[in-house]
């Protein structure tokens, strides 16, 4: 891994949590993701299973976690299971964990290997009355994909037909919606990583550049501080490209007098951050495209004004559409009388904002919320409105991440320039 050592009491607290939530005599089991195949004897780069790692910290193909507070004997109420390691292993894919090396990351002492998983689990199983097992329940998860876990759950049930099952993923969205100071340090460096690559490309941007090459600068910067790269797959959409929601081609040219739509990030240490900038490929905007920009940053800033403790999801995306509204009008978009009597279930305005203001992030990007739960301090959550004005080849989206505290919003991006102003003057040094 290139991210710095994390604090095992993240871990170990997390853990924790977790087991006050369980039911008396419960045993949950966490599984690793797979390393997804391409073509031949290919395969993706591997991307830990984040329930796991927010329990671990393990960063390792073929792991369990396995939590059992109730367990008669106190050295099995924690235990990790790991792929064992050989000198042909170390030869052809270099370091796995060792038991120590575990232990110092994720706090637990009793480790196995997985080849000993099905055999200590016996031993363990039948003293414990619920099962949790753990599922991908994210509202937007349409995956055909049958994961580690998918499998695990099969097998459990043929296996121990008489236990009782439950579902762990409620209680880990519970716990995770809410980040910890360690967490938040960690989504915090992958910003600054983020700020480190946007300033870059503001020397680089001009017109002829390609999308591209705009990419490679980017990579470039993340790698080199330490994150594994790009958050998600980078949006680089110059002209009407910005129209397109998630376009991810990047291999058109920037051409004078349009604008780039950016929507990059970096990840750290699986933590991730979100940002999205739009900038003059000529480094002046038009008086139409400024027009534009300046009613998506008056709403950004209304949106980060509003979100606070105590608002529902729903209520707060109203209240953001309402404001966007007046803006639609003000530009010419919308007609005020046509507002007044359109259908309240399809909204005049999504043919110019089409998707949510805010989401919440953290080890997936778009991480695991309720949409019923109240907004609580502790919450990170991106705000992201836009305005896409096809006929006119014209797309502004402006993003940012903020912590939800107490008493106000803290903008864990507040360094990274996005009035209109910063943006030309930094573009033209």
């Amino acid at each position: 891994m290139k991210y710095l050592p994390i604090n095992k009491q993240l871990f170990i607290e997390n853990r924790q949590r977790l087991a006050s939530l369980l039911k008396p005599k419960s045993l949950a089991i966490f599984n690793s993701n797979d390393p997804m195949p391409t073509n031949a004897d290919g395969t993706m780069g591997f991307q830990q299973n984040s329930d796991l790692f927010y329990l671990s910290g393990i960063d390792q193909e073929e792991s369990i976690v396995l939590i059992f507070p109730d367990c008669p004997d106190p050295k099995h109420r924690e235990v990790l299971f790991l792929k064992e390691t050989s000198e042909q292993i170390a030869i052809w894919e270099g370091y796995k964990y060792t038991k120590e090396h575990a232990k110092e990351v994720s706090g637990i002492e009793r480790i196995y290997w997985t080849h000993q998983f099905e055999a200590v689990l016996t031993t363990l199983i039948f003293e414990s009355e619920y099962i949790y097992l753990n599922s991908n329940e994210h509202i937007r998860n349409h995956s055909s994909v049958q994961t580690r876990d998918a499998k695990f759950i099969l097998w459990a049930k043929d296996h121990f037909p008489l236990h009782k099952f439950e579902r762990v993923a409620p209680l880990m969205h519970q716990l995770r919606v809410i980040k910890s100071e360690h967490e938040i340090a960690q989504i915090s460096e992958a910003c600054r990583i983020t700020e480190l690559g946007f300033r870059r490309l503001l020397k680089f941007i001009k017109p002829n550049v390609t999308e591209y090459e705009i990419e490679a600068e980017l990579i470039h910067e993340f790698v080199r501080n330490r994150s594994k790269g790009f958050a998600y797959s980078p949006i680089i959409a110059s002209g009407a490209n910005a129209c397109v929601l998630h376009y991810i081609e990047n291999n058109r040219p920037c051409k004078d007098g349009d604008l780039i739509l950016l929507d990059v990030a970096a990840e750290y240490a699986n933590y991730n951050s979100d940002l999205t900038r739009t900038v003059p490929v000529n480094g002046r905007f038009s008086p139409r495209q400024r027009a534009v920009y300046d009613a998506v940053l008056r709403t950004f800033k209304f949106a980060k004004s509003i979100l606070k403790v105590g608002i529902l999801w729903d209520e707060y995306q109203k209240e953001v559409e309402k404001f966007m509204e007046s803006e639609l009008i003000a530009l010419g978009l919308l007609n005020r009388f046509e507002v007044e009597k359109q259908n309240a279930d399809s909204p005049l305005l999504k043919k110019y904002f089409m998707h949510g203001t805010s989401h919440h992030l953290g080890l997936d990007v778009h991480d695991v919320w309720n949409k019923y739960r109240r907004v609580e301090a502790g919450m990170v959550f991106t705000i992201e409105p836009g305005i896409y004005i096809r006929e006119e080849g014209l797309g502004i989206r402006l993003e940012n991440n903020v912590l939800i505290t107490e008493n106000e919003s803290i903008d864990l991006m507040a360094n990274i320039p996005i009035e209109a102003e910063e943006i030309e003057a930094l573009m033209n040094q």
